[in-house]
């Protein structure tokens, strides 16, 4: 059963709507790139070609409200949206956060005021780069980034081990898993509606490993929906929250859509 709601409103105020601690928080930041955000993309220019001039994109970011994240007000958060510490191993938290390469030692840093004592990063490699505008100049890029942040034990880990009566690994069972992922990249079936959007084959890839049916998950800055819809149709409790009026109805109109169990709350409304 697929089960989501989405918000229209900041993290910030999580409390009034009563939503759950999470097993995994997972969130794509700001990358802080400013008026880069479309550098080395053809769509600087109209039409993708330099010769019919410079677009609406040019010199332009991705989103006007970029310049007003707070990371430490968001580690600070998200230390509060988490479960607490468990006694017992193998059933600790996480959280998930995607950025830019030269921000991850920086997220890191500010993790650690807020708790999340240990980390470790992950790589994610395309067969595809947006870069096109400097592929006769120089190496271009193809990868992205995430830092999986945790607490004190070692998070909740699925790899397919199993075990037997009496708690045993089962030989064959268990796979290692790397700390790089392909970029598998949604179809058609996946509506297109947000600049920075993460595939929901990826996001399913990483909910699975760090979560269990019926775990909850939550995205504080869930701007297309793709974390809430993959986790909900892997059996998870899906929360998240959007503060951009478009994104919010662009998700809730073509993302979330096909659910009849997602619930859309319009806070900056009052009401649905």
């Amino acid at each position: 059963m697929m089960v989501a709601k989405l918000f229209h409103d900041n993290f910030q105020n999580y409390k009034k709507y009563g939503v759950p601690k999470a097993q995994l928080v997972i969130a794509d930041i700001p990358y802080n790139i400013g008026a880069d955000a479309y550098g080395s993309n053809p769509m600087w220019y109209n039409g993708g070609d330099n010769s019919n001039g410079e677009s609406k994109f040019a010199k332009k970011g991705f989103f006007n409200s970029d310049g007003y994240f707070k990371i430490a007000e968001y580690m600070h958060f998200c230390s509060r949206l988490l479960k607490p510490e468990p006694k017992q191993r193998g059933k600790a938290p996480a959280m998930i956060v995607f950025c830019a390469f030269d921000q991850m030692h920086t997220v890191a840093e500010y993790g650690a005021r807020y708790g999340f004592k240990n980390w470790y990063p992950i790589f994610f490699c395309k067969n595809y780069s947006a870069q096109v505008l400097k592929a006769n100049m120089r190496i271009v890029g193809a990868t992205e980034f995430a830092v999986v942040l945790y607490r004190d034990k070692l998070p909740k880990f699925n790899n397919g081990r199993e075990l037997d009566e009496s708690g045993k690994t089962i030989r064959g069972t268990g796979k290692m898993v790397f700390d790089w992922f392909s970029w598998e990249r949604d179809g058609k079936e996946i509506p297109r509606i947000h600049p920075t959007q993460k595939p929901v084959k990826v996001l399913k890839k990483l909910i699975e490993i760090f979560t269990d049916p019926g775990d909850v998950v939550i995205d504080p800055c869930a701007g297309s929906g793709t974390t809430l819809r993959a986790a909900a149709e892997l059996g998870r409790k899906a929360y998240g929250f959007e503060i951009d009026r478009n994104f919010y109805k662009l998700a809730q109109e073509k993302m979330l859509s096909e659910s009849d169990e997602i619930t859309l709350f319009d806070a900056m409304e009052g009401g649905t």
